[in-house]
């Protein structure tokens, strides 16, 4: 079983893989006879759950990294621009009662 992980993880990658792709594989095994039917409902779980772990690792690791590098951009937020918007209507407001 430890060295059907290990093809699975060189082989289809376990962030990339989807469900279908595991099952096609998983089916592949037991038409072989390497795994019995009932490992291979183990094992698709097994390698889903592995898959949607290493799927959310990568996406917060990707998060991480576009938040780091916009940061680096001295960007203005979201909150700094409404800010600056509430303030230029004040501005605006007080400006329009000191006309004529």
């Amino acid at each position: 079983m430890d060295l059907l992980k290990n093809v699975f993880s060189l082989g289809l990658g376990a962030a990339a893989a989807t469900k279908e792709q595991i099952e096609k594989a998983v089916d592949s095994l037991v038409k072989k006879g390497d795994i019995s039917k009932e490992d291979s409902k183990v094992l698709i779980k097994q390698w889903v759950e592995k898959g949607e772990q290493a799927q959310k690792q990568l996406d917060e690791s990707v998060k991480l990294k576009v938040n780091q590098a916009i940061s680096g951009l001295n960007l203005a937020t979201k909150e700094e621009v409404r800010e600056l918007e509430r303030r230029i209507t004040i501005l605006e407001q007080q400006n329009q009662k000191t006309q004529p």
